[in-house]
């Protein structure tokens, strides 16, 4: 072998060593940055929780339905809330409950990283959602767990607040064809008793 293959054959071998110490450097990096953004979104909802939450307002009992994957149903889970005074207000907090998951071992219904944008409630009871994209992102994919997401959310808002009558899902404030490829979210959503596990 020439000398110039051997200081080519070198030159080659410290850059092969430079990429590769690199590359575990950026992966590192990457692993670590959406452990630290879902800390720290667990850490707004719980915030956002506990701002809902009124002072002097007694508990009351409120329902609500979590996903069972196995029977392809939901379960309905009852749970004591302190109203807060605004139904917007109370959508909010239906929708915390549902992040915050079942105290009865159901599946999660809504992922602890969901960030609810905005919330609306129309006058002809058309509750409008506004979830992020992140949110589409961590849910279960198949469109029987999207299925069961969407009812759970529908059926836990009209449980507890009479004036919604159905439910339109928005995507970063933009109508979206489906929830993750699965789910038609071109309409609105009315609640679906028959979705709900006859066990409840």
């Amino acid at each position: 072998m020439t000398r110039r293959a051997k200081v080519l054959m070198l030159v080659l071998l410290v850059v092969l060593a430079g990429s590769v110490l690199y590359l575990h450097v950026l992966a590192r990096r990457v692993s670590f940055q959406p452990s630290l953004q879902h800390g720290e979104e667990v850490a707004r909802t719980r915030l956002s929780e506990a701002a809902l939450q009124p002072a002097t307002s007694p508990q009351q009992m409120a329902t609500l339905y979590f996903p069972s994957y196995e029977q392809g149903l939901l379960r309905e889970e009852k749970r004591q809330i302190a109203w807060a005074e605004t139904d917007t207000d109370r959508i909010r907090q239906v929708l915390l409950g549902l992040m915050e998951g079942s105290h009865q071992g159901y599946s999660r219904a809504l992922p602890p990283s969901t960030a609810i944008r905005a919330v609306f409630l129309a006058p002809d009871g058309t509750a409008y959602l506004d979830f992020s994209t992140q949110t589409l992102a961590d849910l279960r994919p198949g469109i029987l767990s999207e299925c069961l997401v969407v009812y759970s959310v529908v059926n836990s808002l009209a449980a507890n607040l009479p004036a919604v009558k159905k439910v339109k899902i928005l995507v970063e404030g933009q109508e979206v064809d489906t929830l993750d490829g699965h789910a038609d979210l071109s309409d609105v959503f009315v609640p679906d008793p028959a979705r709900i596990s006859p066990a409840s």
